[in-house]
């Protein structure tokens, strides 16, 4: 899936992390480090550099929370709002890269959701010396 993804990723300056996070933002704008690390599953020692890239490259704007000055919350800047018009390309050409149908796709989406919930609620194994 990455290999698939990169050459139409990096036509828009864009890691695979990132479009992620992008795609999160262009979805709900001005949410918290936080909340975005809980959709994303990424915690923020894997977050925040990713975010400060993003930011260094024009794409969003990271401020302090008026009511809670521990919380960040990130917005997308003008570019980063113009990125999401490009990158509507994106879903249709990996959908027809898969060469599978409407219902295939949905029902695999759905399979990954079950798996990622039964590893999330599996405790975590630990190896016993």
């Amino acid at each position: 899936m990455t290999k698939q993804y990169k050459p139409l990723l990096a036509a828009l300056g864009l890691t695979y992390p990132q479009y992620l996070v992008m795609l999160r933002l262009w979805e709900t704008d001005g949410v918290s480090v936080s909340n975005l690390g809980q959709r994303l599953s990424l915690d923020s020692g894997t977050l925040t550099p990713l975010l400060k890239r993003l930011e260094n490259n024009g794409l969003i704007n990271r401020r302090r929370a008026l009511d809670d000055e521990r919380r960040v919350d990130i917005f997308l800047s003008e570019a980063g709002y113009a990125l999401r018009v490009r990158a509507r390309q994106i879903p249709p050409q990996m959908a027809c890269a898969t060469a599978c149908t409407l219902e295939e796709l949905q029902a695999l989406t759905q399979r990954l959701h079950q798996l990622r919930q039964q590893l999330n609620n599996s405790p975590v194994p630990s190896i016993n010396p």
